[in-house]
Order: C-alpha cells, then sequence, then structure tokens
C-alpha cells in the first residue's frame, strides 16, 4: 500500500510539474512598437482590433477564419472600405455581428463594453498612444487582467511594418507565418530598390494628394512617410516632402502650381458609407468600377490648384487605393507607382500579379483588380 502511494504521489508530481513546464513555454513578452514590454502566459485567444483595418494583417496570419479570434472592433472597413467590406462579407457574414467600438481619439470608445467582452487583448495603432494615456485606459484595462499592444502601419511604416508583424506573430502563435510574409513583402519592394539603385535615374516631381474628394479642403499630403516613402523608393521626388515637417499635412494651390508637380497620384478608396459618400473621391479597391473612377479623376484635375500643372498637361495622372496607407501591403503600390514614374525601366514588373500572388498565399479572399486606375490608360 505504502509503495502503491507513494508511486501515485510520484505520478501526481510529474504531471504537475509537466503542465507547469509547458504552460512556462507558452508564455513570453513582446515588445511593442511604443517600446512597453508586455507579457502573456499563452498565445492570445480573444481579440478586440482598435481599428477595423487591423483584419487586413489579422487575415495574413488567420487565413483560414480571420475572426476567429477577433471579439469586437472600429467600424471603419464598412466605412473606409466598403469593397473590401463587401468581399470579406460574402464570405464570414458572422462578421456583421462582432460588437462595435468608438475611437479613443474622439473619446468615443467604450472601456464598459472592452471589458465585458473579456479581450486577451487590445490592438492599437501607434497614433492612439496619447488618447490611452490621457484616459487612463492603460489602468483600466491592467485591472482586469486586459493587455494593450501598440502596432503601426502608418505613422512610421517602413520602420515598424515588420516589427508589427513580427509582434502580431508571436501574440497569435504564428511566427512563422509572419516571417513568412515579411520575407515575401521585403522581396517585392528590392524588385524596385535594386533597379533604382542600380540605374539611378532622374526622380520626377511627384504630388500625392490624400483623399481629395474625401477631405474637401485643397490638398491634403504626406510628407517623408508613408505614401510620400513609397514615392521615394520608387525612384520619385516627393512634393510633401520638401514643404512638410511631418508624416502628412496640407499644401495650397499656389504652392503646387509653382513647384509645377510631373506626376499627379491621388488616394481614393470606396467612401461611399462614409461622411462624405458623394463626394467626388475616386473609388478605387477591389473590383471597382476603373471607367467610373477615371471620370472622377478627371474631374479632380479641373480644380483651380492644378491649372497649368504639367502633370495634368501631359495626362500624367492616377489614383491608387488609399487603405495601401494603413496596411502592410504598401509593397504593391511601390511596384505600381515605379511602373508610373519609370514606365520603361519596369515595363516587366506586374503588380497586378504580384497582389494576386499576395492574395493567393497569404488572403482568405480572391483577388479582384481594380486598385488603380490612370487618364491615359
Amino acid at each position: 500500500m505504502l509503495r502503491r502511494t507513494f508511486f501515485a504521489v510520484a505520478i501526481a508530481t510529474l504531471s504537475a510539474l509537466a503542465g507547469t513546464a509547458a504552460a512556462q513555454a507558452q508564455a513570453f513578452t513582446v515588445t511593442d512598437v511604443a517600446g512597453r514590454e508586455v507579457s502573456f502566459d499563452k498565445p492570445v485567444e480573444r481579440v478586440i482590433l482598435g481599428e477595423g483595418r487591423q483584419i487586413y494583417f489579422v487575415s495574413v496570419l488567420d487565413t483560414e477564419d480571420p475572426f476567429k479570434r477577433v471579439v469586437g472592433w472600429r467600424d471603419d472597413v464598412r466605412t473606409a472600405d466598403l469593397d473590401t467590406w463587401n468581399e470579406y462579407l460574402s464570405k464570414y457574414p458572422k462578421m456583421a455581428d462582432i460588437p462595435v467600438f468608438g475611437n479613443l481619439t474622439d473619446g468615443t470608445f467604450q472601456t464598459e463594453l472592452a471589458v465585458s467582452l473579456k479581450p486577451d487583448v487590445l490592438l492599437l495603432p501607434l497614433e492612439s498612444k496619447t488618447p490611452a494615456e490621457e484616459s487612463k485606459l492603460f489602468d483600466t484595462l491592467d485591472s482586469i487582467g486586459v493587455k494593450v499592444v501598440f502596432i503601426d502601419f502608418r505613422l512610421e511604416a517602413f520602420k515598424n511594418t515588420e516589427a508589427s508583424m513580427n509582434i502580431l506573430g508571436k501574440l497569435f502563435g504564428k511566427d512563422e507565418r509572419a516571417a513568412e510574409f515579411n520575407a515575401f513583402r521585403t522581396a517585392e519592394i528590392k524588385r524596385v530598390t535594386d533597379v533604382i539603385e542600380a540605374k539611378k535615374p532622374a526622380e520626377p516631381l511627384v504630388f500625392l494628394e490624400r483623399a481629395p474628394g474625401f477631405f474637401d479642403e485643397c490638398c491634403a499630403t504626406f510628407g517623408d512617410e508613408n505614401f510620400g516613402r513609397m514615392v521615394k523608393l520608387a525612384g520619385g521626388h516627393n512634393l510633401g516632402t520638401d514643404v512638410l515637417p511631418g508624416a502628412q499635412g496640407m499644401v495650397s494651390g499656389e504652392q503646387i502650381i509653382a513647384a509645377n508637380p510631373d506626376v499627379y497620384i491621388s488616394t481614393g478608396s470606396n467612401w461611399s458609407q462614409s461622411a462624405k459618400p458623394d463626394g467626388i473621391w475616386v473609388g478605387v479597391g477591389a473590383g471597382a468600377d476603373l471607367a467610373a473612377g477615371k471620370v472622377k479623376l478627371a474631374a479632380l484635375m479641373d480644380r483651380p490648384a492644378f491649372t497649368g500643372v504639367k502633370a495634368k498637361e501631359t495626362g500624367n495622372v492616377h489614383a491608387i487605393w488609399h487603405q495601401f496607407y494603413t496596411n502592410p501591403f504598401q509593397f504593391v503600390a511601390i511596384q505600381q507607382i515605379a511602373k508610373w514614374l519609370h514606365p520603361d525601366l519596369f515595363a516587366d514588373l506586374d503588380p497586378d500579379a504580384t497582389f494576386k500572388e499576395l492574395h493567393q498565399r497569404f488572403l482568405p479572399i480572391a483577388y479582384k483588380p481594380g486598385y488603380w486606375v490612370s487618364l491615359n490608360d
């Protein structure tokens, strides 16, 4: 009897030790893009997306079911990118029932709702850090064991995209998948930057306008980040870099006319469910009507800010999907911009094929062209 009891205790002890070791093996710490160390006992299972458009990169990791961890999100996919919303909704109708949150930056985030959903983590874009601190959101969520992790695909996209994907890979237990995507992204960027470095072509002056028709005032643009950096990597000179101290801001019509850019690029999206449903924005995106897009693009050129501008006179006028500015797919935009700026150097580069491969390898929905359009198409 004593011997049997000894073995029973030994087995129970070993089982407990094995369970503890397994739990310890799952535990990990990430350093988010705000420099905060955040520790977890295991990969997360319940996630609140601080922006709905974070589903772009969640889909890269949880491709079989992007919504399996999502217990709450903001409503910005429907309002900022209706084409993508419809593509996902047709395949995942359950997403229409996910609880919707307000925005930290305007004070409409519902902390009580977040608490009730018992998330393991709240993913926030880096620009939400100050509002989160001011609202004492960290204290509230920490008190119930909910962690906050900051990621960034927008403010300093080319510094933080790879790191953000690695952080998400760790959180989801999908490190290898994140590394595979990052390797693909890097290789596709190099298909442009290696050529630019080797050939050193002249840099055309580019004015890249941010969401014209969605914003009333002319003209919003990017500085030396985000789309401004994409222009640079594609072998162009971004007008906004010369006049803006930050990532984005406004330039006047007089500044545009004086600079006389060689190339004009508008960002656009399907904003028909936004506060500006009738704007003259160019509705590029999944399966977009590009003939209608060209009509709106031509209308943008009729504004006084583009009177006599070289880009207008030569027809070097284009529009590209606005949402490239807030997801890790910037390399597709870099390739397309490079073709516009240096058509001879990149005659064999096919951004449509690149984006189609991205969908086939990393996304749960089929690729539908329509993400860019040119007046001279």
